[in-house]
């Protein structure tokens, strides 16, 4: 039977920086899925290459994906039109993996008998990809193993989003200065509720949550909410 991934998911969710939450899933990753080989790729919205982790992979392999490999990789071509994983198998007609440009120009070369892509996802974009391979032998990937990859793929973004979305608000000298209640408070006014709907929300007074927007306005030197979202908008939830 397969090793439960759950134990990954707690190391994912609690890494609390985005390098150790890189190194985490990297350090792990093989133990659950029978891989020799492995990366993770990050871009920025203009696409250039802002991360790249990997094992067992050269950097001559690396070099040669990127010139000959990226125009013709199949996998990654349904990752970046469905933001789901695949494997060349669910790409691919049967059989026709070895004919395949990338295997002839790239996975051939270097031992990768079976590939396996999925995607890292920010605000509805692709922001990255995970990425492995099976040498030698092994067998190819298959519809379980997609599924479990797709459930690494889906925490690995989410604990992603979170830590960039926190690097964000931390920067943001007005939202430092509230305090975890009035930050819940700031959330749910730019959700648009009034001040009866959060002291329902949050199990407090209605003259308790007048109460705090009066502070918090003092302290953010706003006089209307609109004002006091505009100010706070990079800590608050999306």
């Amino acid at each position: 039977m397969s090793r439960s991934l759950h134990p990954l998911f707690h190391e994912i969710a609690t890494a609390p920086t985005e390098e150790v939450l890189r190194f985490r899933v990297m350090d792990n990753i093989s133990h659950y899925f029978g891989i020799q080989r492995w990366g993770i790729s990050l871009i920025d919205s203009a696409n250039n290459l802002v991360s790249f982790d990997a094992r067992g992979v050269s950097d001559s392999f690396a070099e040669r994906y990127q010139k000959f490999g990226i125009p013709v990789d199949p996998v990654l071509k349904f990752v970046l039109n469905y933001h789901a994983p695949a494997h060349e198998e669910l790409v691919l007609p049967k059989g026709t993996w070895k004919q395949s440009e990338l295997y002839q120009r790239c996975c051939s070369t270097y031992d990768h008998e079976h590939i396996m892509t999925g995607p890292v996802l920010g605000q509805g974009q692709l922001i990255g990809t995970i990425n492995f391979a099976r040498v030698g032998h092994g067998p190819a990937f298959n519809q379980f193993d997609l599924s479990r990859f797709g459930a690494v793929c889906t925490h690995f973004s989410t604990r992603l989003a979170e830590l960039r979305k926190h690097s964000v608000a931390d920067s943001n000298p007005y939202w430092q200065s509230l305090t975890p209640r009035e930050r819940q408070i700031a959330n749910l006014v730019a959700q648009g509720l009034t001040n009866p709907e959060i002291g329902a929300a949050l199990w407090i007074s209605r003259n308790t949550v007048k109460q705090a927007l009066k502070r918090m306005f003092r302290k953010l030197e706003v006089s209307s909410r609109m004002e006091m979202v505009l100010k706070l908008r990079d800590g608050l939830d999306k």
